[in-house]
């Protein structure tokens, strides 16, 4: 069993070489998200303006992340790659230039231009090269950058905006860029773009500006009003239209539509993307919940509770190599199903939590919780591509990452309008701790549903035949799957 899970050398340094540039998205993304009251203050902005610097950037990686397979076969995959990290240390930068609000929002575009580029792509790549072989453990490597940014980045944030000014928050990502360019400049093998493929005008028009509405819709949720509001019911719903139509277009488009949606008839592929709805809305919307009940329950400020949320993190980080080895050797289905059923108990403590509640005890269940999430994301992350042509893994790659992406932020906008129903009325802290309660529940609710449809999932691995470019996808899907 030991040879089945070892990682090619070769595969290893690549996906060395991409963990160092995808470190830069992952900590934005979890730096920028205690910095927004301190911008707001600096920039003299309003809340609902500064929050903008969120919104720009998620909208900017939902336009981008559906073009990333026509363009990584039309430029090829390194200097997609090598592109991409130019995009977003040039984002960076500008974001620390920013003189205002405004300014600053229009550069973190910039920068989700680049990060929507780069996180499809470092699956894609990464299982790629790997030729189906040894995908868990692969994965538990590869997601190395997803179970560090929770540890870090708030605490790395909270340190800057106590002791430097708020642009350092910004200058954090020019040395993983720099040094992820080099790397990957002189170690990713050149791969010669394919024949030149020409864009799907028409499903993109279609199916970006639906990521668009949908998430901007949804970022709309926590404002007065929830789901009730114009701006959430008209893009959302205009949204949600224009992806019907894409996927009447690309049922019709088959493989020359800019996501092949045939893949969802792959059965890996159709459960991997269920569960990373579910748990996008479970760990987003749950990272919503936390800080907020540590600094409005527990009275801690950004930097504090950014520390209160480390154990979660290092509970992924022990879980991580251990669902690696257990995914290859088992198969997703046990390995998942088990991870949901720890994060949705190590939860539970949460939902009876108050203001007094011992934090020790709070300490420990994240830790547990965080243990969980390890095991989940590796199984889930790995499974969609098992059985896969190798012209298919990018279009697998994009809509996992689709799925988990508007998951998220479903999940944090119903927590969002949850709690905020809850909290009306709520009297001292004791009210408002019954109103995270409540929140806790539906996120405990969202694991649930996750830990039943973990049964979907492919049972014991497939040979090691996937992505080979030369074996039909409709053979590759009989053989992987079993039970």
């Amino acid at each position: 069993m030991a040879e089945k899970t070892k990682i090619d050398p070769g595969v290893l340094r690549i996906a060395i070489v991409l963990i160092v540039g995808g470190m830069a998205v992952i900590f934005d993304t979890t730096i920028v998200s205690v910095a927004l009251h301190t911008l707001a203050t600096d920039l003299h902005a309003s809340v609902d303006t500064i929050q903008w610097v969120s919104t720009a950037y998620l909208l900017a990686l939902g336009v981008t992340i559906p073009v990333v397979g026509w363009a990584q076969q039309r430029f090829g995959g390194k200097r997609l790659w090598l592109a991409a990290l130019v995009i977003f240390l040039v984002g960076s930068v500008l974001c620390s230039l920013a003189w205002d609000a405004p300014s600053l929002i229009a550069f973190r575009a910039v920068q989700g231009i680049g990060g929507g580029l780069m996180l499809p792509l470092m699956s894609t790549l990464v299982m790629q090269a790997a030729g189906g072989k040894s995908l868990g453990s692969l994965m538990s490597v590869v997601s190395l950058p997803t179970a560090l940014g929770p540890i870090l980045g708030p605490v790395l944030g909270g340190v800057i905006l106590n002791t430097l000014d708020w642009r350092w928050l910004f200058w954090v990502n020019v040395p993983f860029c720099v040094v992820g360019f080099i790397l990957a400049l002189r170690m990713l093998p050149a791969d010669e773009p394919g024949p030149r493929p020409r864009l799907d005008v028409v499903g993109l028009v279609l199916l970006s500006p639906a990521m668009v509405g949908i998430l901007y819709g949804l970022s709309n949720v926590s404002k007065d009003g929830g789901f009730s509001r114009s701006d959430v019911l008209l893009p959302a719903l205009a949204g949600v239209a224009l992806l019907t139509a894409f996927a009447i277009y690309a049922a019709r488009r088959g493989p020359k539509a800019l996501v092949d949606l045939r893949l969802f008839s792959h059965r890996p592929v159709a459960s991997a993307s269920a569960l990373l709805f579910l748990t996008g809305a479970s760990l987003y919307g749950a990272m919503l919940l936390l800080p907020l009940y540590f600094q409005e329950v527990r009275g801690a400020d950004a930097l504090g509770a950014g520390l209160l949320l480390a154990p979660q993190g290092i509970g992924t980080l022990f879980s991580r190599a251990l669902a690696g080895r257990l995914t290859d050797r088992f198969g997703a289905r046990w390995v998942s199903f088990v991870g949901f059923a720890i994060v949705g108990l190590a939860t539970v403590p949460f939902a009876f939590a108050t203001a007094t509640t011992n934090e020790w005890l709070l300490m420990a269940a994240l830790v547990v919780r965080g243990f969980g999430l390890g095991a989940v994301m590796i199984p889930l992350m790995t499974v969609a591509f098992v059985g896969l042509d190798r012209p298919d893994v990018p279009h697998a790659s994009i809509l996992t990452r689709i799925a988990q992406q508007v998951g998220g932020s479903f999940g944090v906008a119903l927590l969002a309008v949850i709690l905020q129903g809850a909290a009306v009325g709520a009297h001292g802290l004791d009210g408002i701790a019954d109103a995270f309660d409540q929140a806790f529940w539906w996120a405990i609710g969202f694991t649930a549903l996750a830990v039943v449809l973990s049964l979907l999932l492919p049972g014991r691995p497939a040979p090691a035949i996937a992505l080979e470019p030369t074996q039909p996808s409709g053979e590759a899907s009989e053989q992987v799957q079993r039970r």
